[in-house]
């Protein structure tokens, strides 16, 4: 017969066993356990700024060839992506349109994928950049509807953008956006809509 002690010694040894055994156990994804990761804007950073300005290719410039050239506007997004599964999850790709006070001046589409480690958040960065031309072209095409009820000309709103984005004074959104996320062959495609500030 075993003495107490080592009896309770080989029950502690057997549970422990069983337990580190468990944790061992990974969880394969499904339909049925894919929890839908979390996708947020930390932040909008304007990494090089040039000021605001415009030519015409009727202006003859110091150097190079005369043609409509406006500033450029570089725009770098910083998500936070929530991965809660106890499992890699990769982000396969994501779309959105950035809007500026509802004009839309950019659809970007990026199709690298980044892989989120299990139960912990990631930082994603989307790199993009609008030029002055060709946000005008934008607000020549489509928007001058909105331009008139808002009381404004082209030439005040870039400006107006121009001066106030890299000043965080103008809100900029994310709309119509799409991350698609996957597991092991099963994904699913969040919606999104974000502003900053």
């Amino acid at each position: 017969m075993f003495p107490k002690y080592m009896a309770h010694s080989l029950m502690l040894l057997a549970l422990t066993l069983f337990l580190s055994s468990c944790t061992g156990v990974q969880v394969q994804p499904s339909a049925s356990n894919f929890t839908q990761p979390d996708l947020t804007l930390e932040m909008l950073q304007i990494p090089q700024y040039d000021g605001y300005w415009y030519y015409a290719k009727a202006v003859k410039p110091t150097k190079g060839e005369p043609d409509d050239r406006g500033a450029p506007l570089p725009l770098s997004f910083l998500f936070n992506v929530k991965n809660p599964n106890p499992y890699t999850v990769s982000l396969e790709g994501i779309r959105f349109t950035v809007s500026f006070e509802g004009f839309d001046m950019i659809t970007v589409n990026n199709s690298d994928q980044y892989l989120i480690p299990p139960q912990s958040t990631d930082h994603i960065r989307i790199n993009t950049m609008i030029t002055a031309r060709s946000a005008l072209l934008s607000l020549l095409v489509t928007g001058g509807f909105k331009l008139k009820e808002k009381g404004w000309s082209p030439w005040e709103a870039l400006e107006r953008w121009w001066e106030g984005i890299p000043a965080y004074e103008v809100p900029v959104t994310l709309k119509d956006g799409s991350a698609t996320f996957s597991a092991d062959g099963v994904s699913k495609v969040l919606p999104f809509e974000l502003s900053f500030p």
